[in-house]
């Protein structure tokens, strides 16, 4: 398996819908491990499959971002949010929009069922930051990032590193050290053939 790494915007796998997982295996369990030092890496408490261009539908998050703090670790396979509840403002950004941060409104409790890496489904209620993070996480799946979320005049401050981002991955297209976005796209379709 190739080693993975975080992909910025506006690299197309943020924007794609993933794919439900229909096998769990050895190469799976290895993805997960890799995302958990990738999120770790880069100081981050979640990261979903997409974020590594990765179609599918699974994240990894731990709250605490303190990778000795395995007990906090959990992963999410084929999650589904069954229920939200109430709402608050809190700050947010993302591994994939590196510098980005804004207030985004979210349910401050969700209920959520997904599957483990054994197989095994099981159902969690969460609240206040676990809840922001696996809502967080839940968009990237849809291919929905926070800067979808946040209001006109956070997004016009926001706008200027955005455009930079754009600017930096058609930079690494053009000199060849990222593919071009509808070889992206290939690759994208091929690996959810491979597992869904």
């Amino acid at each position: 398996m190739t080693s993975l790494k975080i992909v910025p915007h506006p690299h197309p796998a943020l924007r794609w819908k993933s794919r439900e997982i229909n096998r769990i295996d050895a190469e799976l369990k290895q993805m997960v491990s890799q995302m958990f030092e990738l999120m770790y890496e880069a100081r981050g408490v979640g990261l979903a499959a997409n974020q590594v261009a990765l179609p599918y539908r699974l994240f990894v998050i731990n709250p605490t971002g303190d990778p000795e703090e395995t007990d906090q670790e959990l992963v999410f396979l084929n999650p589904r949010i069954s229920r939200r509840r109430g709402s608050e403002e809190g700050e947010e950004g993302c591994l994939s929009l590196p510098e980005v941060h804004a207030p985004v409104i979210r349910a401050t409790h969700i209920t959520v069922d997904a599957f483990d890496l054994t197989g095994q489904q099981f159902e969690m209620e969460l609240e206040d930051f676990p809840a922001r993070v696996i809502q967080h996480e839940y968009d990237h799946l849809e291919g929905v990032l926070f800067t979808d979320r946040i209001a006109a005049e956070h997004l016009q401050e926001a706008q200027p590193l955005l455009d930079d981002l754009v600017v930096q991955f058609r930079t690494m297209q053009e000199s060849g050290e990222m593919a071009a976005d509808d070889a992206l796209e290939k690759e994208l379709r091929r690996l959810e053939k491979l597992r869904t």
